[in-house]
């Protein structure tokens, strides 16, 4: 099936949308991209929201699938709920094309949502910088933008938030200030950001205010501090960890088992197994997940397909 044909299908309102042809829409090169582009307005809304979708979905069930030049397109879409599935899809996407368009989404776009999404996928800017130990001017400017949007109180929470969690992995007093500010902070939502900062941060200077949160009556709270510890992943943390694997949140307990994972030791090893072996299915496929990313961590080797 030619482009041509593809884009016909996609913007004819009488057509519904044939799952198994989307594959045609991997790897597009920069003329088959233009074209898109072209006439990605003409497609019906509910059809760029689904397409956005399901591309998604597919490349998350085939690695080998590309769409990233579907979601460029769809980062400039007159809908904030494309532009923001744009966002999420192009999560493992690395160019300063990416970088430079995700600022102008945090700094420009009319939706908070959307202006959220961008600060967390900046995240990965900071990350990799922190990662190879080199600041160069793109990632200072990331930096700087994350702080003056965190900086800005007329902003909404959850982008403030947001800006504040990708931050969390830059090794930098300033920003372990901005976290105790936060932690500090009256605003809920961005006492929660603290919390997934910490973790990102991978401190253990963290995990007593981590263990203090354990005990929160909210749900969400416990939910980022076990998420936050088997980021930092020390194995004395996993005692700390036992008494969510009876939460009444089934997303509290799913974390702490994913943490445990994390964490290893013989101590998670022992829990892990005895919950792979019985108690609810989910229970039972978070914690058979988990024993395998244990295992893994324990003898990547035995993981290698044999030659």
């Amino acid at each position: 099936m030619s482009i041509e044909e593809m884009i016909a299908e996609l913007i004819d309102p009488g057509q519904e949308m044939a799952l198994s042809k989307l594959v045609r829409l991997s790897a597009l090169d920069e003329g088959e991209s233009a074209l898109l582009a072209e006439s990605w307005r003409e497609m019906e809304l509910r059809k760029r929201r689904r397409l956005v979708q399901e591309l998604i979905d597919m490349a998350e069930d085939n690695v080998e699938m590309n769409f990233d030049a579907v979601y460029f397109v769809g980062l400039s879409d007159s809908d904030a709920e494309v532009r923001r599935d744009s966002i999420r899809g192009l999560w493992e996407h690395e160019s300063r094309r990416l970088t430079d368009a995700l600022l102008g989404l945090l700094t420009d776009d009319s939706d908070a949502g959307v202006r959220a999404e961008a600060a967390l996928a900046l995240g990965r800017v900071v990350l990799q910088s922190e990662l190879e130990g080199v600041r160069q001017p793109l990632a200072e400017a990331v930096d700087a933008q994350l702080l003056e949007v965190y900086a800005d109180e007329s902003e909404e929470p959850e982008v403030r938030g947001r800006a504040l969690e990708s931050l969390g992995a830059r090794n930098d007093a300033w920003v372990r200030n901005l976290i105790e500010e936060a932690y500090g902070s009256s605003v809920r939502r961005l006492r929660i950001s603290a919390l997934n900062a910490m973790g990102r941060s991978c401190d253990e200077a963290w995990l007593p205010a981590l263990y203090t949160e354990l005990e929160s009556e909210d749900g969400e709270v416990r939910y980022e501090a076990a998420v936050a510890i088997g980021a930092i992943a020390a194995e004395e943390s996993a005692t700390r960890l036992l008494s969510l694997l009876e939460d009444e949140d089934a997303e509290v307990q799913e974390a702490a088992i994913t943490a445990l994972g994390e964490i290893g030791g013989g101590l998670a090893k022992e829990a892990l197994t005895e919950l792979a072996g019985g108690g609810d299915e989910p229970v039972r496929e978070a914690a058979a997940e988990a024993l395998e990313a244990l295992t893994f961590m324990d003898d990547p080797l035995a993981f290698q397909t044999p030659s």
